[in-house]
């Protein structure tokens, strides 16, 4: 008997939507079954179909966005934003496909035809993370779909009615429903998924923990497209510079948007010690400013609520460990209704602490370390297993020069935030932050595969050496001599 999952608002903790979970082995037989004629429709026809998906996107944008923001719990106005970019991820998908896995073909005479042209792997396995439950999975979805593979998409449990939504406006746009499935479940159907021999590919997004898993259940699979986009420890590097209150700007943006729920959110902000005490009050001064409530609230909030109470707890204990390792509160983080996932941005020092974790705390918590220079700015910057962002506030062009050449990241910014990362560039990290497999603009790479082809109408070939001149003899048969 099937399992419901149950999703719940993480502003009022009321129940929001329910579903049973899906079939694994019944989503991969529908999927093959549709693949061959998906596979077969013309690119022209695939891209028509998907800018219907957008044009039904554009129609439901409002119910969408309020859909978002319920089962988020991110603001309106954010919300509104993530609608925009599943649309926007159309038209950049399309422009990428040509690019990045066009076709090209050289003719000679007397060589016949030699060509490029892709092919889908297949039946794609999309997982999808909480924080951006339609943006980032439709970033997998929509290329997949356009290279003409099978889609079968497992939205998180904690955002499965964004997720069954998503995939509504697919059938709406006349997708076949064996072409796109919503699989409704929790860790145990990922699992299942990830595993099937059906599927061809997996398309993960969320935390490197859940990454490295996938990457080790299919170590031993080489024919299964695995891309991975994980989280960071991102670094934000501050060095001279008179804006101080733009940086600062710059600094609440890049840590708390999204509650701090992004995977390119600023987790270490690194001060050389002549901007110390005048960057890190004018971040502690704007960060006290923020409006933290619910999505629905007037005048709009900042942020809202992390995920659920369990996420809200983990934050709050990591903030009281990092004090016990000898980090000092700047703004301590609060929890103003114990029922609920609301949290205050909070700031500490931790230049003092004795062994900083390198660990992504999920949630809007910033540590600030003072360094001497440039040189232990970028020493303490590259001080972590993950790559994903990183940016520079302040200094000159060469400075940057200097930082973009030595930091270690996917993302590398400067004079803007860690965040909000343009759809068309293409968006991963190294180390535990990705497998070397960017998604957004090059989503395309791992969504088809090239195939080189020679081609001529007829049969035409010849030997030019290691022919003798003749017809050979017939060989002479042997014969013993009868004489000893």
């Amino acid at each position: 008997m099937a399992e419901e999952i149950i999703s719940i608002e993480p502003a009022t903790c009321a129940e929001l939507w329910r579903g049973e979970t899906g079939d694994v082995a019944a989503a991969v037989a529908k999927a093959r079954e549709a693949l061959p004629k998906w596979a077969r429709e013309s690119h022209t026809k695939r891209i028509e179909l998907v800018r219907r998906f957008a044009n039904q996107v554009r129609k439901q944008a409002e119910p969408f966005a309020e859909l978002i923001a319920r089962e988020t719990g991110k603001p309106l106005w954010e919300a509104r934003t993530e609608v925009e970019a599943v649309t926007a991820k159309v038209d950049i998908s399309i422009q990428a496909y040509a690019e990045r896995t066009g076709s090209k073909k050289l003719d000679s005479a007397l060589l016949g035809s030699a060509a490029l042209r892709h092919k889908p792997h297949g039946v794609m396995a999309v997982l999808g993370p909480y924080n951006f439950p339609a943006h980032l999975p439709n970033g997998h979805i929509v290329p997949a779909l356009i290279a003409g593979n099978a889609v079968i998409f497992k939205p998180s449990e904690k955002t499965p009615a964004v997720g069954a939504f998503l995939v509504k406006c697919f059938h709406a746009a006349k997708i076949p429903e064996g072409v796109i499935q919503c699989l409704i479940g929790g860790p145990a159907e990922g699992k299942a998924l990830v595993e099937h021999e059906g599927v061809d590919g997996v398309l993960f997004t969320g935390s490197a923990r859940a990454g490295i898993a996938i990457n080790r259940r299919l170590a031993d699979n080489p024919g299964k497209i695995v891309a991975l986009e994980m989280g960071g420890n991102n670094p934000l590097v501050v060095i001279d510079t008179p804006k101080v209150e733009d940086a600062a700007v710059l600094i609440v943006q890049s840590a708390f948007t999204t509650a701090g729920q992004r995977c390119t959110a600023a987790r270490r902000l690194i001060v050389v010690a002549s901007m110390f005490d005048s960057i890190v009050p004018a971040v502690k001064a704007m960060t006290e400013r923020l409006i933290v409530g619910e999505p629905f609230a007037d005048p709009q909030p900042f942020m809202g609520p992390v995920i659920d109470n369990a996420t809200a707890e983990l934050l709050m204990e990591s903030f009281v460990a990092l004090i016990q390792r000898g980090g000092t509160p700047i703004l301590p983080m609060r929890r103003p209704q114990a029922e609920l996932p609301f949290l205050t941005p909070a700031i500490l020092d931790a230049t003092e602490m004795s062994d900083r974790p390198d660990i992504e705390l999920f949630g809007p918590l910033l540590q600030c370390i003072r360094v001497a220079d440039l040189d232990a700015a970028i020493a303490e910057a590259n001080a972590t297993r993950y790559g994903l962002s990183a940016s520079l506030i302040g200094g000159k062009p060469e400075d940057y020069e200097r930082f973009w050449n030595e930091i270690r990241a996917g993302i590398i910014n400067w004079n803007r935030p860690t965040s909000g990362a343009s759809s068309a560039a293409p968006f991963g990290g190294i180390g535990l932050s990705g497998n070397h497999r960017p998604a957004a603009f090059y989503a395309a790479d791992y969504c088809a595969y090239p195939v080189a082809s020679t081609s001529m109408d007829q049969p035409r070939a010849s030997l030019g050496v290691g022919l003798a001149d003749s017809e050979p003899e017939a060989p002479k048969v042997w014969r013993k001599s009868t004489k000893e």
